[in-house]
């Protein structure tokens, strides 16, 4: 069995300069989600060993190469138990998350977790994205929720367009991803996992970008 100190490690091979609050907030996350899991289950019982490779360094790959800066609004669509809006969240404290799903239950992980580990910048709601109107977001990320085609159809709507700034739909994917963007119509930019992550784990799975028009 790894030691924190062994997991923390995942992520601190790939990323410097995290305050110790961040550290200790990143460790606190396997704790807190094994004594929710227990009650609700957002995370298969193989995976929650294997909760810092599997959802969190895989949450952070959207940190980096994304850049967002202080106040900037995302949305996670269909964040489920809180991936990957929980990890971003303590990597970008400073940028406002609004956590959506249709089952509250999972919600109520999200919430727990939050509260357990301490933070501040991540607010759910029980809705359906196509559901959400008069609010408008920066970026929209998601993970393994829907066909790409979906995601855009929900996201295009709500996201800004700022000159200034890469407006995108930025989602998780794993697997051969080439009908699924073809049914799109859309071109986006992709990017592979494992040239960002170098454990095998990340062969296969892939950072989809699509930008507002």
């Amino acid at each position: 069995m790894e030691s924190p100190t062994e997991k923390l490690e995942l992520i601190t091979k790939y990323f410097a300069d995290f305050t110790p609050k961040q550290l200790s907030q990143f460790e606190a996350l396997e704790p807190a989600y094994k004594e929710w899991n227990s009650q609700i289950n957002v995370i298969s019982r193989k995976d929650i060993d294997h909760i810092y490779l599997h959802h969190i360094l895989h949450s952070l790959s959207i940190a980096a190469m994304a850049e967002w800066e202080k106040g900037t609004q995302v949305i996670d669509i269909g964040c489920g138990g809180g991936f990957p809006c929980v990890p971003l969240a303590i990597f970008f404290p400073e940028v406002q998350f609004l956590a959506v799903d249709s089952i509250a239950k999972k919600l109520k992980v999200v919430d727990a977790v939050c509260e357990m580990v301490g933070i501040k910048n991540i607010t759910t709601k029980h809705t359906r994205v196509e559901e959400i109107k008069n609010k408008k977001f920066d970026y929209a990320i998601s993970r393994a929720v829907a066909p790409l085609k979906d995601l855009w159809r929900w996201a295009g709507p709500i996201l800004h367009k700022k000159p200034d700034q890469a407006n995108a739909l930025i989602c998780l994917k794993g697997g051969d991803l080439h009908q699924e963007i073809f049914e799109s119509g859309l071109r986006p930019k992709m990017m592979s996992i494992h040239d960002i992550f170098q454990e095998a784990y990340f062969e296969e799975k892939f950072i989809i970008q699509v930008k507002k028009p």
